[in-house]
């Protein structure tokens, strides 16, 4: 008996398991990636070095690219000097009389160091070359258009404000007044100036009173009463000086 029970009740179960709705999830799209037809190879290009260009120390500047390396300041007058680089050339222009207008060599200090320039000006003013530039002072060879020469001891005394001591002053028969045209050199050797004009040697002139034994070089450009004064420079050298 307890068996046809069981038999009937499993029976029952399957049954009722026949009849009950079937429930499917809901399925998820999926997308379909084909495979390239062929392989792909990935190509690394190395990323490019680059090297620093070195700031040389000695150098021929004939300002046909920039003058990122040169600073610039000014000292007197009313109004500020131009300067800018044309035909291969640094013109500076200055329109308020007694200005004198300063280009420095920033990227080295030198102990012992020539420099060299080209430069023609006009119709007044001088033109010349510094050394041993720092914030003790600085000297200064200027060739001037009244036929002279000059060797000073420039001091900044505040911005735009500078005192100047004379060294030397005097003519020579290698200037003529009237004229800015010429090739001017200064050698900074120990405490020894040795100023030169169109490549002949003008003077030695010993300085050690004044104490300035390295610094940065550089070149300048004043206007007298008659303005605009313009000069030019063609080129300016650094370099070792010769024994």
């Amino acid at each position: 008996m307890k068996k046809l029970f069981l038999i009937g009740y499993l029976i029952l179960i399957t049954a009722c398991q026949s009849g009950a709705p079937t429930t499917s999830e809901a399925s998820t799209p999926t997308t379909t990636i084909q495979p390239p037809s062929e392989t792909a190879t990935a190509t690394f290009t190395p990323a490019p070095t680059f090297t620093a260009t070195p700031i040389p120390m000695y150098f021929t500047d004939e300002f046909n690219t920039d003058m990122s390396s040169w600073i610039s300041f000014q000292t007197g007058g009313e109004t500020a000097p131009t300067a800018a680089l044309a035909n291969d050339t640094l013109q500076i222009g200055i329109s308020s009389p007694h200005t004198w207008y300063y280009a420095v060599y920033d990227s080295h200090e030198y102990k012992n160091v020539s420099i060299s320039a080209k430069f023609t000006g006009a119709p007044s003013g001088s033109i010349g070359l510094i050394c041993n530039y720092s914030e003790s002072g600085w000297y200064e060879f200027d060739l001037a258009s009244d036929g002279t020469y000059s060797l000073l001891f420039g001091k900044s005394l505040g911005e735009g404000i500078a005192q100047y001591t004379s060294i030397a002053t005097d003519s020579t028969d290698y200037l003529q007044a009237g004229n800015l045209n010429y090739e001017i050199g200064l050698t900074c050797r120990e405490n020894n100036l040795l100023l030169y004009i169109n490549g002949t040697l003008l003077r030695n002139k010993e300085v050690t009173n004044y104490g300035l034994t390295e610094g940065r070089v550089g070149i300048n450009a004043s206007s007298f009463e008659e303005t605009p004064m313009t000069a030019t420079f063609d080129w300016v050298k650094v370099s070792e000086p010769s024994q």
